[in-house]
């Protein structure tokens, strides 16, 4: 199992606006704290602001910030969110495609089981407990 760099800077992302959660932080703000380019950003920004993670106010003083008090903010359900985890395999995510041992397949079941206790581990803690 494995976290995209995309749900990685998310969680940034989030740290970041809960560390500065007095004020709005900008896009571009954050990019460079963050070294990402600019263009990267917007796109986790717009997916966390989708999602709800987020707030985002357009204008001269707009900005982003947090949409919730980051002990409210579930680390399991940024990763679902932001990662299709339950699909780590060709078979999970296309029902066409099947492996040479398509009678009585036990690996579906046995990733299944581990995709679980991964999101399991992740939904014991919040946002607040990533923060110093």
């Amino acid at each position: 199992m494995y976290i995209s760099k995309f749900t990685d800077y998310a969680f940034r992302v989030l740290v970041y606006l809960a560390t500065n959660n007095e004020r709005l932080c900008t896009v571009d703000e954050i990019a460079k704290n963050l070294s990402v380019s600019e263009n990267h950003m917007k796109k986790i920004v717009h997916r966390l602001a989708k999602g709800d993670f987020i707030k985002s106010t357009k204008g001269r003083s707009g900005g982003i910030k947090l949409a919730f008090q980051p002990e409210e903010i579930n680390l399991a359900s940024v990763m679902v969110y932001c990662d299709e985890i339950s699909n780590v395999m060709d078979c999970k995510k296309d029902s066409t495609i099947c492996c040479y041992f398509v009678v009585g397949c036990k690996l579906k079941k046995i990733i299944d089981d581990a995709v679980s206790s991964f999101s399991n581990e992740f939904k014991k803690y919040t946002l607040k407990d990533l923060l110093k």
